[in-house]
């Protein structure tokens, strides 16, 4: 491989060509084996692990889980920039995903790993010690997620230029999104159980989505190799320039600020699992794995319904029918109580229906929003606008579990040390409930406000993309000034 090299050359536009074929979005769709577990299991997992493993009080074990991936949103568009004036015979993105990916598995495991004298499932006293461990190698493990994520992220929006096949593309990268929750989430706990538990069991967990993470990172690199790319490879000098650019994109903008709340919502929710099947559904063997059963397994029955639903209804509205279900399933959860286990499982589903939807729609405008500002300024800094957007998801999932542990801590969670949750208050109680059903309810459907602007529509970019001399006939409101772009394909000489 070539070394990576930073620069910048002539400006060129993505020209139009054939659909791509499957085994690419297959290839591409592989990577969210690496983005799921490690977007799953640390929120489903760590706050239990601090709490109820390693007796860290519930604040400051939020504190903990939040920091770590509150340090992404300054890495992540350091990351996309870094990526966008990448230079390779690999491409500008495919290198992190090979060894982002593979550094990302190894930190990972060291979450885990608990190299710190005396634990509780070996008669020691967990200190101080573990809990800095676990924060300064998660702060590790978030810093390589970011290198391999953005660039991942960054690659719709310069693999087709399509406005429908984007979304055709998301929908296989949610369905593989799905399986991974569903592998690396229901088996979180049976993996811990199967281990031992305590410590010792957790070490098995980290060792196992470490395995996932290789497989969806080595995957995504060799399943893109024949995919051609077009190159924009001009770009803002600065960094800052480029925020200022992503700043200045209002669809952007507002989708931005609306997947972040939502995506705290949906995080409080995934923190909540362990909680709630333990002291609201009294089963805390089961219960985590057939929640994550039934939130997962509808979402890949539903994927084709979504996409024609998109086809119909169109992104912005499919994405708001998608999120109202997703958040309205979350409240109606606030009765579990006195509900029927079958009930609450069967409700998990619909909420997991709505979430697929949210994910699909969301994620294919996002490439929407980035192929706008590249027809309109003919720059390339796709990588600039997925940073942004993933600091912004990262923090979202990392505030969610900080949420909800502070919402613990107000209502009197007892921690442990023992690797079993204690006897909790009836005060305990009402918190995990709450924080499981209307907090995410709340987050998830008032976000809906921020993107009541986003009109960024197939017309839109089609007037935006074309030549000066036919936007005069662009409708109204939609006349954008800008380059008139070339097309120059990027070509790949390995061909991988």
């Amino acid at each position: 491989m070539d070394a990576p090299q930073a620069g910048s050359g002539p400006t060129v536009r993505p020209v139009s060509r054939a659909g791509l074929p499957r085994r690419v979005h297959a290839g591409y769709a592989l990577g969210s084996l690496a983005t799921g577990a490690f977007g799953t299991v640390p929120g489903l997992v760590l706050l239990p692990y601090l709490t109820d493993t390693l007796g860290v009080a519930a604040g400051v074990a939020a504190l903990l889980v939040l920091l770590p991936k509150a340090w992404d949103v300054l890495v992540n568009p350091v990351a996309g920039r870094i990526s966008d004036r990448t230079r390779s015979r690999w491409g500008a993105r495919r290198p992190y995903l090979l060894f982002g990916g593979l550094a990302l598995a190894v930190l990972f495991a060291a979450i885990f790993a608990a190299p710190f004298p005396g634990d509780a499932a070996g008669g020691g006293v967990p200190g101080p010690a573990a809990a800095g461990y676990v924060a300064v190698a998660f702060l590790l493990t978030a810093t390589a997620y970011a290198f391999f994520q953005v660039p991942y992220v960054a690659m719709p929006a310069e693999l087709t230029p399509d406005y429908q096949e984007r979304t055709r593309l998301m929908t296989w990268r949610v369905a593989v999104l799905a399986v991974a929750i569903l592998v690396s989430g229901a088996a979180a706990p049976l993996v811990v159980g199967a281990g031992g538990d305590g410590v010792p069991g957790h070490r098995w967990l980290g060792l196992f989505v470490a395995v996932l993470i290789v497989a969806g990172a080595v995957g995504a690199f060799l399943g893109t190799r024949s995919a051609p790319t077009d190159a924009v490879v001009a770009s803002e000098p600065t960094l800052r320039a480029q925020l200022a650019v992503a700043a200045g994109n209002r669809p952007f903008r507002l989708l931005l600020v609306c997947f972040v709340v939502q995506s705290a919502g949906i995080a409080t929710v995934l923190a909540g699992v362990n909680y709630f099947a333990e002291q609201i559904l009294r089963d805390p063997e089961t219960g985590p794995t057939l929640l994550f059963a039934c939130f997962v397994g509808p979402a890949l029955l539903v994927m084709p319904l979504w996409s024609r639903a998109g086809a119909r209804l169109g992104k912005v509205r499919a994405f708001g029918v998608a999120s109202l279900l997703l958040a309205l399933g979350a409240l109606l959860l606030v009765a579990a109580p006195v509900l029927p286990a079958w009930v609450v499982y069967l409700v998990v589903a619909v909420i997991g229906a709505g979430y697929a939807g949210q994910q699909v729609f969301a994620l294919a405008m996002l490439p929407d929003c980035i192929a706008y500002d590249t027809a309109r300024t003919g720059r390339r800094q796709a990588g600039v606008f997925t940073g942004l957007w993933t600091a912004g998801e990262t923090f979202g999932l990392a505030l969610g579990p900080g949420i909800y542990g502070l919402v613990l801590q107000l209502s009197g969670y007892v921690s442990s040390s023992t690797g079993t949750a204690a006897v909790q208050p009836d005060s305990a109680r009402v918190g995990v409930l709450l924080g499981f059903t209307v907090l995410p309810a709340l987050l998830i459907g008032l976000a809906l406000l921020a993107v009541r602007g986003y009109d960024l529509t197939p017309e839109r970019l089609a007037a935006v993309g074309a030549p000066a001399g036919h936007r005069e006939n662009a409708p109204a409101g939609h006349r954008e000034n800008g380059p008139e772009l070339t097309a120059v394909p990027e070509r790949h000489p390995d061909n991988g």
